[in-house]
């Protein structure tokens, strides 16, 4: 799953747990656990102390969180083993952004009081939030206990947060947490997408597919699943299935970046490339962060032989990344297309300067050398090229051409020869270049 979404599920999660631990009767129904009446104070308290309760719960009905947080900070330093002032504590220094703060409450709570789910699961959440190993102990014990009220919704909120905590170290009973998060709310998506995303990098993309088309059912705007369905559909070479999930998917809800982007690869694998940018051009527009459909869409420019905007593209990554060598070597190679030939060379030069040991970029330098008319470094370029990477018909054309013009005409020919021997017909005007000038050098021997 991508980390984003992993991230805003947990945000959501945290929020949502207040949903769980409420009161079942309706006139409470947005009423935090932390407030419940009922379940207020296990540890006695004078009356001085139980004002600063009361205080602390009409500052968080009215989000004024500082002033809860001040109000618990004197009951708990009164009172260190009331969990349920630690777990209120917890959920403000959550709203105020103070993660380990929270976080720390939250354990206290736990140790006052280990057999209480919210707690246990609002800890758990945060840890996994912050990619804390232990997450998983707390979010475990929440699957072992009872929610205060709201039971299949908690267990269910349970389950799902377990399973997208330990997906990574053990799919197997990631996959077995979220059928039981299933079966608690069987008219939920979310199992259904991360079990996807689960089989697909498994390789098991029939019971991945299953997967994707039940969350689909369940939620037709669903773009994560429609993604991840078009995206088995595209490594089992079905693209026209993929094309079809998507726009219907685009159909149904308008504009999203990642549906957009998705469809233009697909319709790039179908070679519709003009489609493509289409495709990739409104995804990007939505969500101009995504860099990977960038990288994909200046691909696209080239192929499509739109070299101005692949020019223009890979500028704008290159001052993103100035020091990343393939994107300078791509711009250059752009560059070449658009016969921009000095600034080419010097984009190869930045290039190999910033990988020496990548050979690709000797051969564009040398190739943008000889357009340049500069043949003393095509042959240093070529030579340093050689170290390596295995010669080819199209170096020793260029070293052969590069020593005719500074009339070294015996290396000259050595390299037309070499040239001709490897050429096997696959670039015939080069072939007839190299036998006139053979012609031509031999004739003066």
């Amino acid at each position: 799953m991508a980390a984003s979404r992993f991230l805003a599920s947990l945000l959501a999660l945290i929020a949502g747990v207040w949903v769980v631990a409420q009161d079942a009767s309706p006139s409470n129904s947005q009423t935090p656990a932390s407030h419940q009446k009922s379940h207020r104070v296990q540890v006695p308290v004078d009356d001085d102390q139980a004002t600063e309760l009361v205080q602390a719960e009409r500052a968080i009905e009215k989000k004024d969180y500082a002033a809860a947080e001040s109000f618990l900070r004197r009951f708990v330093e009164k009172n260190p083993t009331n969990y349920e002032a630690w777990f209120d504590l917890g959920f403000v220094e959550n709203g105020l952004g103070k993660v380990d703060e929270s976080i720390a409450a939250y354990r206290k709570s736990v140790a006052a009081k280990p057999d209480v789910f919210e707690s246990n699961l609002n800890l758990g959440l945060q840890l996994a939030k912050t990619g804390q190993p232990d997450a998983e102990k707390f979010l475990r014990a929440a699957t072992l206990l009872k929610p205060t009220s709201h039971a299949d919704e908690g267990e269910y909120r349970a389950w799902l947060s377990l399973a997208q905590t330990i997906e990574n170290s053990n799919a197997e009973e990631a996959l077995g947490d979220l059928q039981r998060a299933e079966k608690l709310q069987p008219r939920e998506p979310e199992p259904h997408l991360l079990a996807g995303q689960l089989l697909e990098s498994d390789n098991k993309f029939s019971d991945a597919e299953a997967e994707y088309k039940q969350a689909l059912a369940l939620d037709a705007h669903s773009a994560d699943a429609a993604v991840g369905l078009a995206n088995i559909y595209m490594r089992s070479r079905r693209f026209p299935e993929a094309e079809e999930y998507l726009r219907k998917v685009l159909a149904a809800q308008g504009g999203s970046a990642p549906v957009h982007i998705q469809l233009g690869r697909v319709l790039a694998a179908e070679g519709k490339n003009d489609a493509a940018i289409g495709e990739m051009q409104a995804g990007i527009q939505l969500a101009p962060g995504e860099e990977s459909a960038q990288r994909d869409l200046v691909e696209l420019y080239s192929t499509a032989e739109k070299n101005d905007l692949a020019e223009a593209a890979y500028r704008k990554l290159i001052a993103a990344h100035p020091n990343e060598a393939e994107l300078h070597r791509r711009l250059g190679q752009a560059l070449l297309r658009e016969k921009k030939f000095t600034d080419a060379q010097k984009e190869f030069a930045v290039a190999i300067k910033l990988a020496p040991g990548k050979g690709e970029a000797y051969g564009d330098l040398a190739f943008a050398a000889s357009e340049n008319k500069d043949y003393p470094l095509v042959i240093r370029a070529l030579e340093a090229r050689s170290k390596l990477l295995s010669e080819n018909a199209l170096t020793y054309f260029l070293r052969a051409s590069a020593y005719d013009h500074l009339r070294d005409y015996k290396k000259a020919a050595a390299n037309f020869h070499l040239f001709l021997n490897n050429a096997n017909g696959k670039y015939p005007d080069y072939e007839w270049q190299a036998k006139h000038r053979l012609i031509a050098i031999e004739s003066k021997k």
